[in-house]
């Protein structure tokens, strides 16, 4: 069975402090890094000693902007890491246009020593690009997860708020670094650590790896109601293939008069409506996210005809799928 810890290779008391190496990529997010960042602080305040150590690194050496604006000083540019070290790739915003040649051959390399090797947001497409998520378990931010899927069809990748698959790690975005580092810190130092730094954080609901990354559906939209909940969640999980709202009203043991009206009296809108924003929202992320040709966005998405996509799109977002992907400078890493 998968290990769901990374080895910590024999570590005692008197062991040198773990060394987290944090890769930042231009327009990386700040919540994720800062998160992670601070955990270890705390663990060394809260512990009275030098648990952990960290290096910021990044192509050039010099600084790099965050997605906020905040440029960051780094110690160091790509080099040499030691066997073991743990290597933080921190993605953000384009991930796709600043995972460069250089990166992903450096992560190749580095991989090789059999050191930990994780990512914070969408630093997993990095190391999913550099063929470091093959074969394992991974997660994503939500908003990255339709194109990620369609793109590493070898990495299995799941909602959950973090995973940790062998000697590879990845954490959602957001505060999924805040319960990615906290389990780390247990499994190095023990629970009543990682609680301490829990407590210092004021984080009072700490996540496992079985935690889901998005709220349920009657959270995000403000509705609870299981059968309403039940269809929507069909919908998400059948796009490339819609399901018929005769057949969607059958599942959920309602006429499809009585899910006309519960939709309309919750979200004001038909199912097929909610479905349709629901599929262009999914083509629109693929348009944006990956170099997926428009005619192959629309059969991800469910759509007969590039035509009919093109029409339902323009409706929706008052453009065609060729000017959206026109507006972005989407390039393939090589």
């Amino acid at each position: 069975m998968e290990t769901t810890r990374p080895a910590r290779a024999g570590r005692s008391e008197g062991d040198t402090p773990i060394k987290v190496v944090f890769v930042l990529l231009e327009q990386f997010t700040l919540l994720p890094f800062a998160s992670a960042l601070d955990c270890l602080r705390i663990a060394n305040y809260t512990a009275g000693k030098e648990l952990y150590s960290w290096e910021l690194q990044g192509e050039g050496g010099e600084s790099v902007t965050s997605s906020a604006g905040v440029a960051f000083n780094l110690d160091n540019d790509l080099g040499e890491l030691g066997r073991d070290d743990r290597l933080l790739l921190c993605g953000g915003v384009n991930v796709r246009q600043n995972t460069s040649k250089r990166l992903v051959s450096w992560l190749r390399r580095e991989a090789r020593k059999g050191i930990v090797v994780g990512s914070l947001c969408t630093g997993a497409y990095s190391l999913a690009h550099a063929g470091l998520l093959d074969g394992k378990r991974a997660t994503i931010h939500w908003e990255h997860q339709d194109s990620f899927e369609e793109e590493f069809v070898d990495v299995e990748l799941t909602k959950s708020v973090f995973v940790i698959s062998g000697n590879r790690m990845t954490a959602a975005g957001g505060t999924a670094s805040l319960d990615l580092m906290l389990s780390l810190i247990a499994s190095d130092h023990g629970e009543e650590l990682a609680n301490a730094v829990a407590d210092q954080l004021i984080y009072s609901s700490i996540r496992t790896d079985q935690d889901p990354l998005r709220l349920s559906v009657p959270t995000r939209i403000g509705v609870r109601h299981p059968k309403l909940s039940q269809v929507i969640q069909m919908m998400e999980a059948n796009m490339e293939e819609p399901i018929s709202p005769s057949l969607l009203a059958k599942e959920v043991g309602m006429s499809t008069r009585q899910l006309e009206r519960l939709f309309r009296r919750y979200l004001n809108r038909s199912p097929k409506r909610y479905y349709m924003e629901l599929r262009l929202q999914k083509a629109r992320n693929l348009l944006m996210q990956t170099d997926m040709s428009v005619i192959n966005v629309a059969l991800a998405c469910g759509f007969a005809s590039p035509s009919h996509f093109s029409k339902c799109y323009r409706s929706h977002y008052n453009t065609t799928p060729y000017r959206e992907r026109g507006s972005q400078t989407v390039r393939t890493p090589e």
